[in-house]
């Protein structure tokens, strides 16, 4: 017996859960708290229809307006032309009841008479005011017992431009859902000139309504954004240490030639401020350039400060360069059999200002000298290989920081 009765229960559930309402001239929404299902319809006429989805005898079903005890309609599962703002019930013959409410759109067109920027470029920087004048009729709903009306939020759609920053400057469309009615709306400041549009609310998208959007006049953009990025002079130097990458934080060997690009959003960026410190010293400053070249020579620390502005609004970046200390060092043996791998007699340094090296053979012999620690000694003599076996060396460098290097020893070429 107990069985039967789980059984019953559970069709009695599945009925309750596949009973609804519907409609084939208007939209049901049912997320409103305290009524199963508003309707709105693109104007209320004779083929408008709410009809009940579930099973039952339809000849027990009744139709109610709200608060009476009186069907206003019975034995039919279609309720043709329901009236605007009002509330109703539907009653199947098991005392199963649904309540909605019925809105004719028609009846609360929203009208735009202005609809503009503020005109205040100084308070633009970063967020911008648009500035409505609207008449937005308010859509509510009221429960069934309730006599408060509950308010329908109306989502409209605003779209204007702005740019986006991916490695360069694009534009790109922004879609942002605003809530009317409302004297002012807030939006981030776009980096682009650009006008705005207002369209239609979510239940005229629903329903399919058409309207010629309202355009506001050009806005004529004032926020400024720059995007620092460092570029590096090439240097393929298989004996420098510290060869820097192409970042805001950069170290590497003197001398370290870097430009520095701004990425302001023109036009609207249009004046440049470059000022390069070490520690709290100011070393250098610019207004005149959009990028800046800079070689840092002495080791240290240093900051590289941009301020990109127009009359109203700057924006600002930074990139900290490192030039390392000074460094010498030297091999003892190198191999110059072609194979591609030790084949010159080469130092390994860092920030190196001024270098002199002397080779001498056995006898004492000068047989090469050089000026550049990035090249070396190939291992000839006058054009010919030289032979196997020991040679002395004499070095003499200076670092960007001021050391003095003094090195003598002996390099062991073999073949």
């Amino acid at each position: 017996m107990r069985k039967y009765f789980v059984l019953i229960c559970f069709f009695f559930v599945t009925f309750l859960s596949f009973a609804q309402l519907s409609s084939s001239s208007g939209k049901a929404y049912n997320t409103f708290s305290g009524v199963d299902y508003v309707f709105v319809f693109n104007g209320i006429n004779s083929t408008s229809n709410i009809s009940f989805e579930g099973s039952g005898t339809v000849a027990d079903f009744k139709w109610y307006k709200y608060g009476s005890p009186i069907p206003i309609l019975g034995g039919q599962k279609f309720f043709l032309q329901p009236e605007n703002a009002t509330g109703y019930i539907f009653e199947d013959g098991n005392g199963k009841r649904i309540s909605f409410w019925v809105i004719d759109y028609q009846q609360y067109l929203a009208t735009i008479t202005s609809f503009e920027p503020e005109n205040n470029p100084n308070s633009q920087c970063d967020n911008l005011k648009l500035l409505v004048n609207a008449n937005v009729p308010q859509l509510s709903y009221k429960t069934e017992l309730g006599q408060t009306p509950k308010i329908m939020s109306r989502i409209f759609t605003l779209k204007y431009q702005t740019q986006e920053w991916t490695d360069t400057w694009t534009k790109s469309d922004k879609t942002e859902r605003i809530e009317l009615p409302a004297t002012e709306l807030t939006v981030t400041a776009p980096l682009c000139n650009t006008t705005f549009t207002i369209s239609g609310d979510q239940y005229a998208s629903d329903l399919g309504i058409t309207s010629t959007p309202f355009v506001s006049s050009i806005y004529t953009a004032v926020s400024v954004k720059c995007h620092l990025k460092t570029v590096l002079t090439t240097r393929d130097i298989p004996n420098e240490g510290d060869t820097p990458s192409n970042k805001t934080q950069v170290s590497g060997s003197s001398p370290l030639d870097i430009q520095f690009l701004s990425n302001g959003n023109e036009p609207t960026a249009q004046y440049y401020k470059w000022s390069v410190y070490q520690a709290d010293k100011l070393l250098f400053s610019t207004r005149s350039e959009k990028d800046l070249r800079y070689t840092f020579i002495e080791s240290g620390d240093y900051k590289v400060k941009l301020e990109a502005s127009n009359a109203y609004c700057k924006d600002s970046g930074s990139a900290d360069i490192k030039v390392v200390t000074s460094a010498l060092q030297v091999p003892n043996v190198f191999t110059p059999n072609g194979d591609g791998l030790n084949d010159e007699f080469r130092v390994a340094y860092k920030s190196l200002a001024s270098f002199q090296c002397w080779i001498f053979n056995r006898w004492g012999r000068k047989v090469f000298f050089w000026t550049d620690p990035q090249n070396g000694w190939d291992g000839t003599i006058g054009g010919k290989k030289a032979a196997e076996g020991p040679y002395f060396y004499i070095i003499k460098a200076v670092g960007t920081d001021g050391q003095k290097f003094t090195r003598k020893g002996d390099i062991n070429l073999l073949r």
